[in-house]
């Protein structure tokens, strides 16, 4: 009996007791502080003997109409007035939420279309959104599949992933992988990609735990080439970098060396007449409805994407690799 009699007296207090005690003890009257609240002298003081009967002591010292805090009462009202401060405080943030403009967004996405994609993105995004707070969390696909499904992130820009039941998964743009080297190597000198060759080369390669590698592993496997000799990176940038001072060569969509292609730092050769191309997409709820500031971001997505594949497909050699016999 005891433990639920403590249990309860641990209990929260009562908001609406607490405004009305700090009301009373401001105007240091019953019909005063009615009158301000809307409440009738006994209801204040009812909420008053209910208020001192859940905290066990005397608040106010009753003198005449006039009343006076007790010291625990003034302890009580410093309390009081914080936590009063602090619920107007949230009501406001929850009204200005509720305004035109102004809300959330969480966006789950490779570290490649961060550096890539995004800033793009979000700097329109902000245009037509300047008040929305957004949050992205840099995570692989399979991460990102849990981030979604555990309701951290609302939408996750990636790879097209295994089908699931809960989410669903909106295309958004397709990329194809090619050979990335540089302007000094045979290759780019002939043009052409001796594909007897391809075992042989150094090459500089993404986290082979990532699902770009399980791709081109795959791939390859069905020509039976294995890329034998790889140096692997966990940086984008990086991989340009050893492959723009002849170091080996690497497999990317052109799209992440646009600005090297263009300036001529590096040479696109396709992978051979079977394309290895990628699906990128918006994972979400399934029975999540997108509100405007997520479909604009999600449009927005599809036009930025859109043109980068445009400005770099013309910087790819389509001359066909050359197949020489094993």
């Amino acid at each position: 009996m005891n433990d639920e009699l403590n249990s309860w007296r641990r209990s929260p207090l009562d908001s609406r007791q607490l405004r009305a005690f700090a009301t009373l003890a401001r105007t240091a009257s019953f019909t005063a502080a009615g009158r301000e609240l809307f409440l009738s002298q006994s209801a204040i003081s009812h909420s008053m003997r209910a208020l001192e009967e859940d905290v066990g002591c005397r608040l106010f010292d009753r003198v005449g109409k006039k009343v006076t805090l007790t010291l625990a009462g003034e302890q009580l009202l410093q309390s009081a007035e914080k936590i009063l401060g602090e619920m107007t405080q949230a009501r406001e943030a929850l009204g200005r939420l509720g305004k035109w403009g102004r809300g959330r967004l969480r966006i789950g996405a490779s570290t490649t279309a961060c550096t890539y994609v995004l800033p793009t993105v979000l700097r329109e995004f902000k245009e037509s959104f300047a008040h929305y707070a957004i949050t992205i969390v840099p995570a692989d696909t399979a991460q990102m599949l849990s981030l979604v499904n555990d309701g951290r992130v609302d939408l996750a820009l990636t790879l097209e992933p295994k089908a699931e039941e809960k989410l669903v998964f909106d295309p958004v743009f397709e990329d194809e992988l090619v050979f990335l080297m540089s302007p000094r190597h045979p290759w780019a000198e002939a043009g052409a990609v001796n594909r007897r060759e391809v075992p042989l080369q150094n090459h500089v390669l993404y986290d082979r735990t990532s699902y770009t590698f399980r791709l081109l592993d795959e791939y390859f496997r069905q020509d039976r080439l294995v890329l034998n000799t790889f140096i692997e990176l966990g940086s984008m940038e990086a991989i340009k970098e050893l492959v723009k001072l002849n170091l080996g060569i690497s497999i990317l969509a052109p799209w992440i060396a646009r600005e090297e292609l263009q300036a001529g730092s590096l040479v696109a050769l396709p992978l051979g007449k079977r394309k290895l191309r990628r699906q990128w997409g918006i994972v979400r709820w399934r029975s999540r409805t997108l509100n405007l500031a997520e479909e604009t971001f999600v449009a927005l997505c599809r036009e930025v994407t859109t043109s980068l594949i445009r400005d770099t497909a013309c910087w790819v050699n389509r001359v066909e690799p050359e197949v020489l016999a094993s």
